[in-house]
């Protein structure tokens, strides 16, 4: 299991965790799980993994809020979560899934808000460091808009 030195927590309905320094460097093997970032070789895997903070969450706490601006995606590591969007039923998400990926792209509003269902963990990913990486590592950028592109056709296949 990863090498976590410190920890981050939120308690219950709290916006989010205090803020502190973990070593998320040992989660590239989930990552290599996760859509977005299935494409990448180890090197690429460990250069995003490494701008990861591990983050804790209590049961009810919200992990982001819709209106919110966007500043991190999150992957989740262990737990599950609830994505709660105007107008359309709540889903799920588990272990290797991600969400706030749209805020790797831009600071606007968070569309839905994401509630810990039970103890969660997740790998945040902040967006100033994420496109610092992105301008040295322009294979990062391809992989991610092919998932991005391909979650944007499924949406409007089902809207369609």
């Amino acid at each position: 299991m990863p090498r976590m030195t410190t920890v981050s927590t939120a308690s219950a309905g709290s916006a989010a965790p205090k803020e502190s320094k973990t070593d998320a460097r040992g989660w590239g093997n989930v990552l290599a799980g996760v859509p977005l970032f299935a494409e990448l070789n180890r090197r690429h895997l460990n250069k995003v993994t490494a701008l990861g903070r591990i983050r804790r969450f209590h049961d009810g706490a919200a992990i982001m809020r819709a209106g919110e601006a966007g500043d991190a995606l999150y992957v989740v590591l262990d737990g599950e979560v609830s994505v709660k969007r105007p107008g359309l039923p709540v889903l799920s998400l588990g272990m290797g899934s991600f969400f706030g990926e749209m805020a790797l792209l831009d600071s606007a509003a968070r569309s839905a808000t994401v509630v810990a269902n039970g103890p969660v963990v997740c790998l945040a990913i902040g967006q100033s460091r994420f496109h610092k990486l992105l301008h040295t590592e322009p294979a990062i950028a391809i992989a991610l808009l092919k998932e991005v592109a391909a979650r944007l056709r499924r949406v409007q296949a089902v809207a369609s």
